[in-house]
């Protein structure tokens, strides 16, 4: 949910879509994503649609999310005609899902199961925070219907979750893991960042350590990117922290990419790690692979047969529109094939099964042989139709790809 999306085109007050659009449900995996958009305080390094309690004004607070996020529910199964469901995945993302009580989060993934039914086996993930969940918590979450909790650890080491403004103590995602566990998660994420100002390598080894020894089935690593606009962004501007090295950023990379894997963890997305098939995170792939979801929630996406449209980013504003009973869309774009084509490309690289040739232009062929020839993408699944890159592919992800789509 970071960053400005485009202008667009109005969304109609009824959030109604073109027939073409809706037609086309049911040919792909449906998901519903919800954003909660709290936080206690707001991270350095974090451009998320997100607000602490002296952003939030008037109209809007905690305690009346739910039923607003409810009433979106309620919206879609309108728009869409009861033929969204089952739904497959479902994802509480924010902000800090876990600070609204477990009691509200089951009661919107209820909403949810009422409106489109959710799939047999769906898997339901909330985001945590660490220092907002406790074993009793976590076990009403399980009891509500979750299957999957993603833990914001970020760093096993004092001095780097103080710079990035985390403020749980060292040892608690760990704790979280375990109470996750008893209460019987099958399938638990961590979340680290690399790159930090001041972290060395021994640091980022620590946590790494930190983060396998805890038992989670799947981990996300990812380079710290400094936002313009964020609080972490002016104090590198002003010369108190240095920012992160490209060299650097590639090396802590390679250490995770080679730890993870002695682990049992395997890539199978750039940024993503897991203990097999059964744990990947099955909404990001219905995301990677062109899957259709409804966004509810303030500045929430939703993709739904080629239609792309956003919400209003303030939680007034969302308030204000769903008690009206109006659609909390602010506007969206209708995606031509050439750009649905273009995305799949850029998408579908990331992935270890990497990006079929056929989806490719003539000209975009022609740069998946020189790819190979330069040691980015791996030979024999050129030969077998795909483009699936290498470990020094995989660094160069943004290169690869520019050169697959000109």
């Amino acid at each position: 949910m970071a960053g400005q999306p485009p202008d667009g085109q109005p969304v109609p007050s009824d959030g109604a879509l073109p027939p073409d659009a809706t037609a086309r449900l049911g040919s792909n995996p449906f998901g519903v994503y919800v954003h909660v958009p709290f936080c206690v305080t707001r991270c350095g390094y974090c451009d998320f649609n997100t607000y602490t309690a002296p952003e939030l004004g008037g109209g809007a607070s905690r305690e009346s999310y739910a039923g607003l996020a409810i009433a979106e529910v309620r919206q879609a199964g309108r728009v869409l005609g009861g033929r969204g469901g089952p739904v497959e995945t479902v994802f509480f993302g924010g902000g800090t899902p876990t600070l609204l009580p477990a009691a509200d989060l089951a009661a919107i993934l209820r909403a949810i199961d009422d409106e489109f039914g959710l799939a047999r086996g769906a898997e339901v993930t909330a985001e945590a925070n660490p220092e907002t969940v406790d074993q009793p918590m976590l076990a009403q979450l399980r009891r509500g219907g979750f299957t999957r909790i993603s833990l914001g650890m970020q760093s096993a080491v004092p001095h780097v979750l103080g710079v990035l403004d985390r403020v749980h103590q060292p040892g608690r995602p760990e704790q979280c893991v375990a109470w996750a566990r008893a209460a019987g998660f099958e399938h638990v994420s961590l979340d680290l960042i690399y790159g930090t100002p001041g972290e060395t390598d021994a640091d980022w080894a620590r946590s790494l350590h930190s983060a396998v020894a805890a038992g989670p089935d799947h981990i996300s690593a990812y380079a710290l990117i400094v936002e313009e606009g964020t609080r972490l962004a002016a104090r590198i501007r002003r010369g108190e922290l240095a920012a992160p090295d490209d060299d650097e950023l590639a090396d802590r990379y390679l250490a995770a990419d080679a730890f993870l894997a002695s682990a049992g963890l395997g890539w199978y997305e750039i940024s993503n790690w897991a203990a097999g098939e059964s744990a990947r995170c099955r909404h990001n792939q219905l995301y990677w692979t062109g899957g259709d979801w409804w966004g509810i929630g303030p500045g929430a996406h939703s993709h739904v047969g080629g239609i792309r449209w956003w919400n209003v980013r303030h939680p007034a504003a969302y308030a204000e529109r769903i008690t009206a009973g109006r659609s909390p869309g602010q506007a969206r774009e209708i995606l031509t094939a050439a750009e649905r084509a273009m995305e799949r490309v850029l998408l579908t690289t990331r992935l270890s099964e990497g990006c079929p040739l056929a989806e490719l232009t003539p000209t975009g062929r022609k740069a998946a042989a020189e790819v190979v020839a330069d040691g980015l993408a791996q030979p024999d699944a050129h030969a077998a139709g795909r483009v699936v890159l290498t470990t020094r592919g995989r660094l160069l992800a943004d290169a690869v790809i520019r050169d697959l789509t000109d």
